[in-house]
């Protein structure tokens, strides 16, 4: 008679997991046997999500309150997931605010803080996993982007400035990290049904993507083959309003 071989489950960072996409992939790898850890920077939105969390996956998720903007809390709290699981699998930069006006209208602050959220907290976290990944030989960095980083709209400069920089970190990534069997891919929604985009009272918006079909696309890269490298994902509403 031969032991049975128990599975350890992988180790998962999501940034901006409290709520919208990143709590839907947060859901969907802890049902998949993940041990997710998630951040926020809202104190109040994290304790929300972290009693509601691990009430309905005991043993699954953890969360802690992290500012990715803030070099040294996105550095602080790698650390801590790598000292107490001794690897990360997958880290998730899903972080993001969207703050919109006209090119000659935002801010200097605005702009910083889109930019130091979207792009430098997702460059942080990647800085911060990458050496431990390449100690052991294996890891996801997945970068949870826009469509609008590669189509721009008006009054949106910072964000599309923020989500154009995130796809080429993304693909810069991918080929300094693919040697180390590190896998770095971009994943592009368009449309997202969540409290980001503003929803309109009485507006139908069943057409757009649900959070679960961002988070449907995480688990799908992170079950390909070792040998295989999707590394930019755009993803579309398939039946979006006629115009």
């Amino acid at each position: 008679m031969t032991d049975k071989v128990v599975q350890r489950p992988g180790i998962a960072l999501v940034t901006g997991g409290s709520r919208g996409i990143g709590r839907a992939i947060v859901e969907t790898l802890a049902q998949e046997n993940w041990r997710v850890y998630f951040c926020s920077r809202s104190r109040d939105s994290l304790a929300r999500a972290d009693q509601e969390l691990r009430e309905a996956y005991p043993d699954h998720v953890s969360g802690w309150l992290c500012d990715v903007a803030q070099e040294d809390e996105i550095d602080e709290l790698v650390g801590r997931v790598a000292n107490e699981e001794g690897r990360i699998d997958c880290l998730v930069n899903n972080a993001g605010i969207g703050l919109f006006a006209a090119v000659d209208e935002i801010s200097g602050e605005d702009w910083r803080q889109v930019i130091d959220t979207n792009l430098n907290g997702a460059f942080y976290g990647t800085r911060a996993v990458a050496p431990i990944m390449r100690k052991q030989g294996s890891g996801w960095i997945l970068n949870i982007v826009s469509l609008a980083g590669r189509h721009p709209f008006a009054r949106g400069a910072a964000y599309n400035a923020s989500k154009a920089g995130l796809v080429a970190l993304s693909e810069a990534a991918m080929l300094d990290l693919r040697q180390y069997g590190i896998r770095v891919a971009a994943i592009l929604p368009g449309s997202v049904g969540t409290e980001f985009s503003h929803p309109k009272p009485d507006t139908d918006d069943s057409w757009k993507l649900a959070p679960e079909d961002v988070a449907r696309t995480v688990a799908d890269l992170l079950a390909y083959p070792d040998r295989a490298l999707p590394s930019l994902i755009e993803l579309r509403p398939s039946r979006p309003p006629r115009t």
